[in-house]
């Protein structure tokens, strides 16, 4: 049976966030996605005069795909599916899972090929600077564990969230924004001993309401790739490669990661790291702001929005946010600074701009929940 919450979605995600147009194509990776939203998602291109092409992907089939793979076959599934992203003028990635740590349990080396081989020619290198995209995770009984709630009623959440008035929140947020395009210095407080100061000088920052990921809203930057120093503890428990992870404790000296720890998952730590000399560096700053979104769920896309976050990324950073870092890693960590979650600080040359996850400066009150809703 079809719900007719799926056409909204399919018209949110068509119209808003790829902005299809006649005669463009366009890429559906489906992983483990109802076939209902599917030809939903394909009546709404064809309606734009747009050209849908399918990937069905499966999430055991993905993973005995990379457990053995060697590098000719890994290199063999890139060159496949990078001529087709070279052909497409958008991207949406619809990321069920039936199991979010389906990926656990894999030798370190074997996710490093992996990330070196394929996703990032395919996805680091050319989805994500070449193509209009938008990814975003479908809603199942395992996201609904993870979130700590009943099926439908996550389900209900889901669609509320993902097709909220985007169109407002980009207008709301274009204060920060350029306020981010002004500011030199930051300085980061929070929970344990979070005391962190880095520059963002002439890197630009970046509004995503919609046009990236759904559910959406943050704005983003990178921070000068040398300027990082001090500590942060991130308070948000995280998968990586379907690893889990619980507050990560990061150390930086001239804007390398010189010491790491975590509750859980410290043993992986290593592995992620080591990937490449990038790996050791951040390639993204970023202020999350969704109203909707307010406890973390071990899912990236949820988490990294959620209303009084921040998130800070070893890896790769993007091209319209260029510090310069290349990795094969490109890993949100997620620092919740709410008064619930212990408060914190976002100072922009020497003024606070955020206390406790709240906006004080009055150009930024409107990114606030109470006014976001």
């Amino acid at each position: 049976m079809n719900d007719p919450r799926f056409a909204k979605l399919a018209r949110t995600l068509i119209g808003h966030s790829t902005r299809l147009a006649a005669g463009e194509h366009i890429l559906i990776e489906a992983f483990d996605i109802p076939a209902e939203m599917l030809t939903a998602l394909i009546a709404e291109v064809r309606s734009v005069g747009g050209h849908p092409h399918v990937a069905l992907r499966n999430g055991l089939v993905q993973r005995a795909l990379v457990a053995d793979a060697d590098p000719d076959q890994l290199d063999a599934w890139s060159a496949y599916d990078l001529n087709r992203m070279e052909r497409m003028d958008c991207y949406l990635g619809m990321r069920g899972s039936h199991n979010v740590s389906e990926m656990s349990g894999l030798p370190d080396a074997q996710v490093q090929a992996y990330s070196r081989r394929y996703a990032t020619p395919v996805h680091g290198e050319r989805r994500v600077n070449h193509t209009r995209w938008c990814v975003l995770r479908w809603p199942t009984p395992s996201m609904a564990q993870l979130a700590g709630m009943a099926t439908e009623a996550f389900e209900d959440f889901y669609f509320d969230v993902c097709t909220l008035d985007y169109a407002r929140m980009a207008k709301a947020s274009e204060p920060l924004c350029d306020l981010m395009n002004r500011t030199d210095r930051v300085h980061l407080k929070g929970p344990g001993d979070t005391d962190l100061r880095f520059s963002i000088k002439d890197i630009p920052a970046i509004v995503c309401s919609g046009d990236r990921n759904i559910p959406d809203g943050e704005c983003f930057t990178a921070p000068v790739r040398d300027s990082v120093e001090g500590v942060i503890h991130f308070n948000t428990p995280t998968l990586h490669m379907g690893r889990s992870f619980e507050n990560v404790r990061l150390t930086f000296e001239k804007g390398r990661i010189v010491d790491f720890d975590a509750d859980q998952g410290a043993e992986h730590l290593a592995g992620v790291f080591d990937t490449d000399e990038g790996a050791r560096y951040v390639g993204e700053f970023a202020i999350g702001f969704n109203p909707f979104i307010r406890e973390p769920m071990k899912d990236i896309l949820f988490d990294e929005k959620i209303a009084g976050s921040l998130h800070f990324t070893p890896g790769r950073c993007y091209d319209e946010a260029s510090n310069g870092n290349k990795s094969d890693i490109h890993w949100d960590l997620v620092l919740i600074q709410r008064d619930d979650y212990g408060g914190g600080e976002i100072v922009f040359d020497d003024t606070v701009i955020r206390k406790d996850g709240v906006f004080v400066v009055e150009e930024l009150k409107g990114l606030n929940p109470d006014a976001l809703k």
